[in-house]
């Protein structure tokens, strides 16, 4: 075995580098990734306007409602009016963090006692007032979550729905 290996030590350092250059190529030179960019903006000669802002540009101009007619209709009122008061905390409602609170605000709603005395027809305005927030109402149980808070039951919260 020895004489074989002294006699052809040439062939055999030649197939390693050969072995060798081969992996390489496999896995380094086809690997290349080419990243071509384009450096020209919209606003250079030639091009027409942005895209995005063509919306914007080719709409007609929003139309202005005239005095006398009511900003809101019987369907878009708000279901529950403001309580008197500065209102309660409505954060403490799990599911229902700030800018649910500010969007609840904006809507008349203020109080626990409010949200506890929600129908479902109450509960679906409201729901579609709520944005990306859809849902929510029904899936995190606010208005029973406001009749345990309404009535400072804090027992009977803790008890269904954990720690405040």
């Amino acid at each position: 075995m020895m004489e074989l290996v002294e006699a052809n030590w040439p062939v055999a350092i030649i197939a390693v580098v050969v072995v060798i250059l081969a992996a390489w190529w496999l896995f380094v030179a086809l690997r290349r990734t080419k990243v071509t960019t384009d450096t020209s903006d919209v606003l250079d000669e030639g091009h027409g306007p942005a895209a995005r802002n063509n919306a914007l540009i080719d709409a007609p101009p929003a139309a202005v409602q005239p005095d006398s007619v009511p900003l809101e209709t019987a369907a878009e009122k708000k279901p529950v009016q403001a309580a008197s008061g500065s209102g309660d905390d409505l954060s403490r409602i799990k599911g229902v963090g700030p800018k649910l609170v500010a969007i609840l605000h904006e809507n008349g709603v203020t109080g626990f006692s409010q949200i506890a005395a929600w129908s479902e027809a109450d509960i679906d305005a409201i729901d579609a007032k709520l944005g990306r927030f859809q849902g929510r109402i029904r899936r995190d149980n606010w208005p029973e979550q406001a009749r345990f808070l309404a009535a400072d039951d804090t027992a009977g919260y803790e008890g269904k729905f954990g720690k405040l």
